[in-house]
């Protein structure tokens, strides 16, 4: 082991597996794993790993996070590091990554020994589980059970026959599926130019070369496909395992080439014999139009290939091994029996002959596997992890880069449109004023916060567009057509309340910022008074709490004298008297709310109290006290066992029913990061800066569905958090919602 100074001040997670650059599936995984705890977790958890090699002479050069290394059968190693693991007080849990031939042993049983002296919490992750045990297996897995603190599987069948067939605890056993990496849906077509597949059909299988993949029967069904298809070609992508490398060299290899000559196939099955880097392996997966995963082990409890396969968002054709026949339904791929060419051969006609179910396919397996990637693959083990270690619950998380990607793609010249498809601009429903003064605030912080010529032209075009929707009478217009025009019905039929107060809050957020140029901040300044010389009236009480927090920023930034502050502010404190008003018509012993119900953006109600009391140097007591007490009441009704819960849209929360759990959505989550970092700063009251995190990281999967809602390979957020799914469109007001959160913070 290195030297290593102990350090009771860190917090490290040792994992005990194969490591790149060992080519090996459970190396890949594990780096995998650690890299997602680190972009979530670090510097507050480190990931450490304990390298094992296959024998003495073949240590590897590996990177520093690699502290120790095992000979796989030298059993004093186990004993060893265990012991030197001991006295490093920053190991505060070990993650053993296992699969039967890794460890030395029969069945790997060295491992035991590990076990047995190791001090620390230990959890297991078992990449094989295999039914019907005979009784020396049985023993040993169970006695690796007995010497942990939990046991991670990857699929429900999993974890049924480590209780039956092992007698493992229920409870002792979590299912937490195998990782992908957060990829962009998008059609194959786009991927197939740069690798010299265009206007090719692919079929692709990928992983290291072994006897027991299976792909000579793929191969065998292929004759009759090209004669019908004659544009189809098969990758078989990988290296040779490196341990059939040493027992028999490129023996399978071989005799795969030498199936493909005699079939007349050799323009149709190509071979990549390397071990590819993982930016290339997604591009030949996203050139893939239907992805073959024919192994020949009917026991085989995972595949990582067939889960990256179906992450991409590809329809897959498999043989019924364990994980398929659990992760494969009809929707998504076809499964054929073990060492059947011909059940091989149907069904990639079958999914030929029908492109649209081929295609159907392919989104159903995306939307079902985004709980399977990494950062959300990180968090469920978290949860795993911080039951044997309780303090890793209050961790903090890191917050993601800021990112303006998916705005930039949602904009055009004119505006930012309303709604997404997945990460696709849905131009149908067009623009509305609610969504480009989101995104005027967003880009205005950005532009504090980084000078940015792109978020200063950004401001430019979401100005124009409130130029284009403002009325002569001071309100905004909301909704605007696709080819620019406005949505007369829409606009008739709603209120222009919300809009309008929405516009004026981002107006004067231009207007007062001093790292604004000028010329901006007087276009701003101009519209702003455009719609403030009409003398604008508001009824509903979130439009009014708009309308407040637009004023108060204006007045904030404004010299403290004349007749135009005095009007502004006397206008301020007449409707932050009545939302006072609405609270004390509404509020009993049980309910300390301004409505008998809680709706949209809650969290705007008390903010506005918070930021008229703050403009007003802390004149108004009773607007702090009301503030402070509906904000008190909105924290007791969204936060569960310190995650916050916003109200869900599916029944909102009425005085004496129950509140909604579902649906809940991004802008919730984003007024209530803004009402508490108010708070913050109207009563220096540090609970609310902490609560200020622990509501952000809803985005970042601290959530009912332990889920992220924000998509770092975009910048986008998800629209929405189900009961049973996340809505995987990335609009406009959940993205510009997330960004406003981020950029607050």
């Amino acid at each position: 082991m290195q030297k290593i100074k102990p350090d009771k001040k860190k917090n490290w997670i040792v994992y005990v597996s194969t490591f790149p650059p060992r080519e090996c599936g459970i190396a890949t995984f594990t780096d995998d794993l650690s890299r997602a705890f680190g972009e979530l977790f670090s510097p507050g958890i480190e990931s450490k790993v304990v390298a094992l090699n296959v024998n003495e002479v073949s240590h590897l050069n590996y990177p520093p996070k690699v502290i120790a290394q095992i000979s796989q059968d030298k059993a004093s190693d186990y004993l060893r590091v265990a012991k030197e693991l001991n006295n490093l007080p920053q190991v505060k849990l070990v993650s053993v990554q296992h699969e039967f031939g890794i460890f030395g042993g029969l069945w790997g049983s060295y491992l035991l020994a590990f076990l047995e002296t190791i001090k620390k919490p230990v959890v297991v992750t078992f990449h094989s589980v295999l039914p019907a045990p005979d009784d020396k297996l049985k023993v040993l897995v169970k006695a690796i059970a007995d010497n942990s603190f939990g046991i991670v599987v990857m699929t429900r069948r999993s974890k049924e026959i480590l209780e039956k067939d092992y007698g493992i605890v229920k409870k002792k056993i979590q299912v937490v599926p195998h990782g992908i990496h957060p990829m962009t849906f998008q059609s194959s077509e786009k991927s197939k130019r740069p690798l010299g597949l265009s206007k090719k059909i692919v079929l692709s299988t990928f992983g290291l070369l072994s006897k027991d993949k299976g792909i000579e029967y793929v191969i065998e069904s292929l004759p009759e496909v090209v004669k019908k298809h004659p544009e189809v070609v098969y990758l078989v992508i990988g290296a040779t395992h490196p341990t059939v490398i040493q027992r028999e060299g490129e023996k399978y290899r071989n005799t795969l080439i030498k199936k493909v000559d005699a079939l007349g196939l050799s323009g149709h099955v190509k071979f990549y014999n390397r071990y590819m880097a993982l930016h290339e392996l997604l591009a030949f997966l996203d050139a893939t139009d239907i992805y073959i995963s024919p192994s020949l082990n009917p026991n085989q409890a995972v595949s990582g290939t067939l889960t990256y396969a179906m992450g991409a968002g590809r329809p897959v054709i498999s043989t019924a091994f364990a994980q398929a026949k659990e992760d494969v339904p009809a929707s998504v791929g076809m499964l054929v029996d073990f060492k059947k060419p011909l059940e091989y051969r149907d069904a990639i006609l079958h999914l030929l002959a029908d492109t649209k179910r081929r295609e159907k396919m392919g989104e159903v397996a995306y939307f079902i596997t985004r709980n399977m990637t990494w950062p959300n693959v990180a968090i469920a083990y978290m949860k795993v992890f911080s039951r044997a270690v309780p303090s890793f619950s209050f961790q903090e998380k890191n917050l993601p880069r800021i990112k303006m990607a998916h705005i930039l793609k949602l904009t055009d010249d004119f505006g930012i449109f309303q709604f997404a498809k997945l990460t696709e601009v849905d131009k149908f429903f067009g623009y509305t004023t609610d969504d480009n003064a989101r995104a005027l605030i967003a880009a205005c912080l950005h532009f504090e916060k980084f000078k940015s010529h792109t978020s200063l032209n950004l401001m430019l075009n979401y100005l124009n567009f409130l130029e284009y929707t403002v009325r002569p009478d001071g309100y905004f217009n909301n909704y605007v057509n696709q080819d620019r025009t406005l949505n007369s019905k829409a606009n008739n039929v709603e209120s222009m309340e919300d809009p309008t107060g929405r516009a004026i809050q981002a107006l004067a957020k231009v207007a007062a910022s001093e790292s604004v140029p000028y010329p901006l901040r007087e276009k701003s300044r101009q519209l702003l008074f455009r719609s403030l010389d009409q003398n604008l009236k508001f009824t509903h009480l979130r439009a009014m709490a708009f309308f407040i927090k637009g004023l108060c920023t204006w007045l904030s930034g404004a010299e403290h004298n004349g007749s135009v502050y005095d009007r502004l502010e006397a206008v301020m404190v007449a409707y932050c008297d009545q939302l006072v008003s609405a609270f004390k018509k509404n509020e009993n012993e049980n309910w300390k709310w301004f409505e008998p119900h809680l709706t949209y953006a809650n969290a705007i109600l008390p903010d506005a109290l918070f930021s008229g009391y703050l403009v007003r140097r802390g004149q108004n007591i009773e607007w702090l006290e009301v503030g402070t007490s509906a904000l008190e009441f909105l924290i007791s009704k969204t936060f569960i066992k310190n995650v916050y819960v916003p109200i869900g849209q599916r029944g909102w929360h009425r005085q004496g029913g129950h509140r909604a759990l579902y649906d809940q959505q991004p802008e919730e989550p984003a007024a209530m990061v803004k009402a508490l970092g108010t708070a913050y700063m109207a009563t220096k009251n540090d609970k609310y800066r902490k609560l200020m995190h622990r509501t952000f990281y809803w985005f970042l999967g601290d959530n009912l569905a332990d889920r992220i809602m924000y998509d770092a390979s975009t910048g986008g957020c998800y629209d929405g958090l189900a009961r049973q799914h996340v809505n995987l469109n990335q609009g406009a007001e959940s993205t510009l919602s997330y960004l406003i959160a981020r950029l607050i913070l």
